[in-house]
């Protein structure tokens, strides 16, 4: 499976480098859990070849501008926190769907965002949920973004719920 956007302008806008961290960690989470390779192994090469502004456009899975702090923070709590996650994002899941039932790309990005409402309070939930659709939406063409919304705002009510009643 290609984890390159289909949509490469859409998920890491030019000035957007916590976007362009989040595709990365989709994108190396992915990676992790297709190639075995550890996330540390993985955030090596994303920093070494895949990040940054000699990384290139978004072909061949490149992302140019990217908060490698934010990165290399979220692949290694969802590669630390991943049974976890997987338990946080499980109810909120429809019927006798599964974690790992789900598209892997789709996978790795409820647990990067599960990771990032469970670990602090900012950004707030609602930045968090609208990130991670404007990625969904630029890795996936059909219904994959509006389960995605739902699962993302399910958790963060679950996660966050004093956000949502201000």
């Amino acid at each position: 499976m290609n984890t390159t956007p289909k949509n490469k302008s859409r998920p890491a806008q030019q000035g957007r480098p916590r976007t362009g961290a989040r595709v990365a960690a989709i994108q190396a989470l992915f990676q992790s859990e297709q190639s075995g390779e550890s996330a540390e192994a993985v955030i090596d090469q994303f920093i070494r070849f895949r990040l940054g502004p000699d990384a290139g456009g978004f072909e061949d899975g490149r992302v140019p501008q990217a908060d490698v702090p934010l990165f290399a923070h979220v692949v290694r709590g969802v590669a630390r926190q991943g049974d976890t996650l997987d338990e946080m994002i499980s109810p909120h899941l429809a019927g006798d769907w599964t974690v790992a039932r789900l598209d892997p790309v789709l996978r790795a990005l409820l647990r990067a965002a599960a990771f990032e409402f469970s670990s602090a309070s900012e950004p707030p939930a609602k930045v968090v949920i609208n990130e991670y659709m404007d990625i969904a939406h630029g890795f996936f063409g059909g219904e994959e973004p509006r389960f995605a919304n739902g699962v993302l705002d399910a958790l963060a009510r679950h996660l966050r719920g004093t956000e949502f009643t201000r």
